[in-house]
């Protein structure tokens, strides 16, 4: 498993850290216990790591020394090569059967390595450049460029939702053969329906209606969004809600953002109405969302959406944006409500339709718990043991670039 740019052992919710953390180290974690070892390959991140690390029994973290300790993601395409290097090292050694690379840096370094080694590969993007400029987002041509090169080579391409398998075939040209739609999962196990009023008395909350934001502070995932939003509920009658921001600064302008959302509270007279937080634990963000009577995910763009489904595993209904993974993750009407655009007045309504009615809001609970319930990482590991199965008994297909 490539992971070069974040560590399975890192926190999601700041820095570069978010739910492609919590994808591999979830995946492979499920995959230890059905008994297929992986090795997950990482850039060095700190001096006080040691070079291999056993999480457990069939699940090791290899740290690779690429690059100076302290690098900008901007920054991390130069050490790709060095990165491959170390992976290659290491794999004369200790021999893979397959390799998986996640998001489109790893997969550059995966690309070379298939053809050095002779071995197939499996790429997970995560997020998509051309998706991204598509939504208003801004990235380099050369990001573009590996993307469509590193598909291109691709033995299987896997898919997080429908969503993502037709924008690789949209904006890539993609052969639909090599691609598996293969859902992230949930644990179940900390991700549960609970009692509201116990997870409000342990986050010391009151009675109001509490609204929950869970994402790193950048612009693709909307934060100052789910800020405007409330300032539109001002309006509505009864208690006003609070709003509760779970996340930290991402990336090189992370601190601004974090400035600029405090100037927008402010200026919307929200400080008493908006508690920030600082990233948590992954698995204690279960009581933030068993407090909460809805989640607002505004995010400009999701290949899957994994807020989305852990919220829903808790049993509360979600406000998303329409696009991408969560198209298929919110059931409109059904276990939440999807909002089309960016006007923070449709994210208001939207809310207010959940708060305003408690029937509805108890309908969107029981049905969104029902349809996490066949999110598992368990399911995960085994259509992907499936494919790791099936390429490891063939030889790697040529590059179609």
């Amino acid at each position: 498993m490539l992971s070069l740019h974040t560590s399975p052992l890192v926190q999601p919710g700041g820095g570069d850290a978010g739910g492609m953390n919590v994808y591999v180290r979830e995946l492979v974690t499920a995959l230890a216990h059905g008994g297929t070892d992986t090795t997950v390959y990482v850039r060095r991140w700190s001096d006080d790591l040691p070079e291999r690390m056993t999480v457990e029994p069939g699940f090791e973290v290899v740290h690779i020394d690429a690059g100076p300790i302290a690098l900008a993601k901007e920054d991390l395409p130069g050490v790709v090569d060095a990165f491959a290097d170390g992976v290659r090292d290491q794999l004369e050694i200790r021999p893979a059967d397959v390799l998986h690379a996640n998001y489109w840096l790893s997969g550059v370094a995966g690309h070379r390595l298939k053809h050095e080694l002779d071995l197939p590969l499996v790429s997970t993007f995560h997020t998509l450049a051309r998706v991204k400029a598509e939504t208003g987002g801004s990235e380099p041509q050369n990001r573009i460029n590996a993307e469509a090169s590193v598909i291109a080579c691709s033995d299987l391409i896997t898919a997080n939702s429908v969503a993502e398998m037709d924008e690789l075939i949209t904006h890539y040209g993609a052969e639909s053969l090599r691609i598996e739609v293969v859902p992230p999962g949930v644990d179940h196990a900390f991700f549960s329906a609970g009692s509201r009023n116990g997870a409000r008395k342990a986050l010391s909350l009151g009675e109001e209606p509490v609204l929950l934001f869970v994402g790193r502070i950048q612009p693709l995932k909307g934060a100052d969004i789910a800020v405007e939003a409330l300032a539109r509920l001002q309006r509505r009658g009864g208690h006003l809600p609070r709003l509760l921001i779970v996340g930290g600064a991402s990336g090189l302008a992370g601190d601004d953002e974090v400035a600029k959302l405090h100037r927008l509270i402010a200026h919307h007279g929200l400080t008493e109405r908006v508690t920030m937080v600082p990233p948590q634990p992954h698995h204690l963000l279960s009581t933030y969302y068993r407090a909460a009577d809805l989640v607002l995910v505004p995010s400009r763009s999701e290949s899957f959406g994994l807020v989305a489904l852990e919220a829903a595993a808790c049993g509360v209904p979600v406000v998303a944006s329409d696009v991408g993974g969560l198209r298929t993750l919110v059931d409109h009407g059904r276990t939440g409500l999807r909002v089309p655009g960016r006007d923070p007045v449709d994210y208001a309504a939207a809310a207010e339709q959940i708060l305003g009615d408690q029937g509805f809001a108890d309908r969107l609970s029981a049905r969104a718990i029902e349809a996490a319930s066949s999110y598992t990482w368990m399911s995960t590991a085994a259509r992907l043991r499936r494919v790791y199965i099936d390429l490891s008994e063939r030889m790697p297909v040529d590059c179609l670039a």
